[in-house]
């Protein structure tokens, strides 16, 4: 295997080195493109006093929700954790903290930690509870709150294809937040639904170049549908 190959054998060798007190960045939106076997795998190793950065904490009993039962999660930062009675729980019992960020900003402050932007002026939640604490400026007439980046210790990501390389394609709108979480993770861990050679995915329509990705596995999904509405 050349040190190109960004492929391992096993979930475990996937995330080697994850331990207690890290963060972890991990793509998805509700249930769509989330990297289910690797949030298994973290319950299964059971670290604990994570901070997770996602857009929000997936659902009773699936998803990242799982990390929630075993209390394995000690501060969630997350844009939308409506699904999620076990979340409200333990927010409300103050188990859990939680750092509510604008759907918007939470998708800048990842892209910019992973371009190595410490920190950027947004006008979104200016005036609001989102701004306490944080520096404010007026630029040309219109308020704006400084917002530092965010990078992880890892990150997780579902992609659709994948070659050797860890070059990555997603399909559709499970791209969602995984380019800008797989560019942002100190070790960067892609699972895929399909591994080609080297060549045969089209360089115009890779999402997350090799560059970013460390590990790399193909694994099968179980992708639930989180509310499924039928005609009467």
């Amino acid at each position: 295997m050349s040190g190109l190959d960004k492929r391992v054998g096993s979930y475990e060798e996937a995330l080697d080195g994850l331990q207690d007190g890290m963060t972890v960045l991990a793509g998805g939106f509700g249930l769509c493109g989330i990297p289910e076997n690797l949030i298994a795998e973290i319950r299964r190793r059971g670290v604990r006093d994570l901070t997770v950065v996602s857009n929000n904490c997936g659902v009773d009993g699936f998803g990242l929700g799982v990390l929630l039962e075993d209390r394995q999660i000690r501060k969630m930062i997350a844009s939308y954790v409506g699904e999620n009675a076990l979340f409200e729980q333990q927010l409300l019992s103050g188990e859990l903290e939680v750092e509510l960020t604008p759907q918007g900003t939470l998708a800048e402050k990842l892209r910019a930690g992973g371009a190595g932007i410490p920190a950027f002026f947004t006008a979104t939640g200016y005036g609001t509870p989102v701004a306490e604490g944080k520096e404010a400026r007026e630029i040309n007439g219109r308020h704006y709150i400084l917002e530092p980046a965010i990078t992880g210790d890892f990150a997780i990501v579902k992609g659709w294809k994948a070659d050797h390389f860890g070059n990555v394609v997603y399909r559709h709108t499970a791209q969602n937040f995984n380019p800008v979480v797989a560019t942002a993770g100190r070790i960067t861990v892609v699972e895929v639904e399909e591994i080609v050679e080297p060549g045969e995915l089209d360089p115009t329509q890779i999402h997350t170049p090799g560059i970013y990705v460390d590990r790399l596995i193909c694994g099968s999904f179980e992708k639930r549908i989180e509310k499924r509405t039928l005609r009467a």
